[in-house]
């Protein structure tokens, strides 16, 4: 689109990558973690982007592994009064959104989203002012103020129900802002689309010609794919979805080996849905690229043993996320009625199970 920066991955800097910790360090900040859960009536809730350890550390605290909306709903519905965030700033805000009442802490408020990042609230905002006719649907990945400016925010797992719906009705769309699964989105239901022109540093990293290789490599194997990834590596795939869908697919598939195309920490929860399949990450590199991100988010691995023990013992404003009320309310309309749609496209399937 011509009026729209394309807003990719050469634009963002990456954050320097932290200290690896050694046996003994890693020790000590998981028990350090642990006590200041407790001390401070804390959950921990971990993206499935997060590394393993974390991953880990968040299961065997009582806490949740999830997408960034899941985390948000488990820790409005839990007990704790604070909840520490392992993932990057938006999925902060999303979990101060529906939790105005707690404390939100995160280990860093410098993790950022190349989605979220691509999409600045004034651009967008004006963007929008020029085509009032169109319905705005704006992905989870987005900030508070982007989110305040849309009809309705959407998850990749359930983006292509919830546009069927909308055009049924006759709405045209503006999606924002990853430009790859809006144009899956397009694509699957037939909608008028006009989409924002951002892109997912990692997922826009795969590369079809090292893919085909590897499928050779390993005929067997199936290909689950996330919607953010370029077109041509979404047509390669055996299953598409969102990060809950395609850790179904590999419980579900018969394939023994998988080829994955999503942020590498996915793995953890992958695993433990099929221990006994192999996985592999799809190529990030090839075709006359370097891999930048390697199948992980730079910006996911901020989120250390030491940063999540810092954030738990300093708290303020260098750890605590904040949302002004105004935006709050704002943003909470488009957010319930996603939970809403949510809610009822479940009991519909169920209903026809």
């Amino acid at each position: 689109m011509s009026d729209i920066l394309d807003l990719n991955a050469a634009v963002y800097p990456f954050p320097p990558k932290p200290a690896c910790l050694n046996d003994t360090e890693k020790h000590f900040y998981k028990e350090k973690i642990k006590r200041l859960l407790k001390e401070r009536d804390a959950v921990m809730v971990a993206h499935y982007y997060t590394d393993p350890e974390i991953q880990a550390l968040a299961e065997e605290t009582g806490g949740c592994v999830a997408d960034s909306l899941e985390m948000a709903r488990f820790g409005s519905q839990h007990s704790a009064s604070t909840l520490l965030v392992a993932g990057v700033r938006f999925m902060g805000e999303t979990a101060k959104i529906l939790s105005p009442e707690k404390t939100v802490l995160m280990p860093t408020l410098h993790a950022e989203c190349s989605l979220d990042l691509g999409c600045p609230e004034q651009a967008f905002s004006d963007f929008c002012d020029s085509h009032p006719d169109r319905t705005v649907v704006v992905y989870a990945n987005t900030s508070a103020a982007v989110k305040a400016r849309a009809d309705w925010v959407v998850t990749s797992s359930i983006a292509v129900e919830l546009i069927e719906h909308l055009d049924s009705l006759g709405e045209k769309i503006i999606w924002a802002p990853d430009r790859h699964l809006g144009n899956y989105v397009r694509k699957q239901t037939g909608a008028d689309i006009l989409c924002w022109q951002g892109a997912c540093i990692v997922h826009d990293e795969f590369k079809t010609q090292a893919l085909t290789r590897m499928k050779a490599l390993y005929p067997d194997a199936a290909v689950l794919v996330h919607p953010e990834s370029p077109q041509a590596i979404v047509e390669m795939a055996d299953a598409v979805g969102s990060t809950s869908q395609l850790i179904q697919a590999a419980r579900t598939l018969p394939n023994n080996r998988l080829i994955v195309a999503t942020d590498r920490g996915i793995f953890y929860k992958m695993q433990q849905a099929c221990p006994d399949k192999e996985l592999f990450a799809a190529p990030t590199a090839g075709e006359g690229a370097s891999c930048r991100t390697c199948a992980h988010c730079p910006w996911m691995a901020m989120n250390g043993l030491k940063a999540i023990a810092d954030g738990l013992e300093q708290g303020g404003s260098q750890h605590a996320v904040e949302v002004e009320e105004s935006l709050r309310l704002k943003s909470l309309i488009p957010l319930n009625r996603m939970l809403d749609f949510a809610a009822g496209l479940k009991l519909r399937v169920q209903g026809n199970a």
